[in-house]
């Protein structure tokens, strides 16, 4: 599998590669910031670069249903890189016995967490009976994380949003998470928005209705013995530190995707480390050799995992170039090594060649 295949890789990488295990992480800190599940973004290529920009922060996967685990290719949607750590999967499913099986699967693969989705508001999701819809149901997401709980040893985590529909009682959020945490969960990721079920897009929850993070520090104030973690439009630290006066994390999303450099500063300010941070240059010949060795070596074509890092330049001249070329599906054929040397504006006797 690819996990193992590329295993020595990072035993061999420098500093930055370093991973920290969350049971290593102070209690209070393992959540404290955390990139979210984005379906068709944070797969494992996504991961891998961004925990060599935070060795600290808390990753999640994609959401992979339980169908797909159970009577999918189980290892496709599961397989990693040890450099990842501390890193969660989160699973879409309503049914406690199914979760409790693929949670099962999470625990003997390795991972850190398992974070059931109770917030996607997309129809596909709801046909499955699973996703925001849940929110109307705490007492079968409480069976469904009581099961989990039973089967693992690992955190069982849910993510949610504050409410569904067009209501804006607080009534709701609040006994959703009173049921739930009376199951075994302690932790809740709150997307500080509700989610429309009809008449709007799953992009369009992304961005209406408003945010309302008062209603998040709310839950914290009724529940000071939970841990909250604050999701939604978070894109600068000024916000981050903002929130952690009032909640225990903060999960970012599109943000940490589209301007991943970002993720370079969080260790030294939020967690404290002291190791030098890695330069832009470090990080992308760390990547390119990671592209190398999960695809080039085999002859596989790399630019759909470079995408991950196309926003690693965000913002300074030449960007728009250099996105260019680790975009470009016509040279996916080429050693990554050698778009690098072209990405970096070095010439390489070897630009021009093929893979052997």
């Amino acid at each position: 599998m690819v996990r193992h295949a590329v295993n020595s890789l990072a035993a061999q990488a420098s500093e930055a590669l370093d991973c920290v295990r969350a049971a290593h992480q102070p209690e209070d800190d393992r959540w404290k910031l955390c990139v979210a599940p984005m379906l068709d973004w944070t797969d494992r290529h996504c991961r891998y670069f961004h925990r060599l920009l935070s060795r600290r922060a808390r990753l999640y996967s994609e959401m992979v249903s339980t169908g797909a685990l159970l009577h999918g290719d189980a290892a496709r949607h599961l397989d990693y890189n040890e450099a990842e750590h501390p890193v969660a999967l989160q699973l879409g499913g309503s049914e406690p016995v199914e979760l409790a099986r693929c949670a099962r699967l999470a625990e003997r693969w390795g991972y850190d967490e398992v974070n059931l989705n109770c917030g996607c508001p997309s129809e596909r999701v709801q046909r499955g009976a699973f996703g925001a819809c849940l929110m109307a149901e705490p007492r079968l997401v409480a069976d469904c994380v009581r099961a989990m709980n039973d089967a693992v040893s690992v955190p069982v985590t849910v993510k949610h949003r504050i409410g569904i529909d067009r209501s804006e009682s607080y009534d709701l959020v609040r006994d959703f998470v009173g049921v739930v945490s009376e199951a075994g969960c302690t932790t809740f990721i709150v997307h500080a928005r509700n989610a429309w079920l009809q008449g709007l897009s799953p992009k369009e929850n992304r961005e209406l209705p408003p945010l309302r993070y008062e209603v998040v520090y709310r839950l914290k104030g009724d529940f000071p013995g939970l841990r909250i973690v604050i999701n939604g439009g978070v894109t600068a630290d000024a916000e981050v530190t903002g929130h952690l006066q009032h909640v225990d994390g903060v999960m970012i999303g599109r943000e940490a995707y589209h301007n991943p450099w970002w993720l370079a500063s969080w260790d030294a300010m939020y967690f404290g480390a002291c190791q030098k941070q890695p330069t832009r240059e470090e990080v992308q010949a760390q990547m390119v050799e990671y592209l190398h060795t999960v695809f080039a070596r085999d002859g596989k074509r790399w630019p759909v995992a470079a995408r991950a890092m196309l926003g690693l330049r965000h913002g300074l001249k030449g960007a728009r170039k250099w996105r260019q070329l680790w975009s470009d599906h016509d040279l996916g054929d080429l050693d990554p090594r050698a778009v690098g040397c072209r990405a970096s504006g070095a010439s390489s006797p070897d630009a021009a060649g093929k893979l052997s």
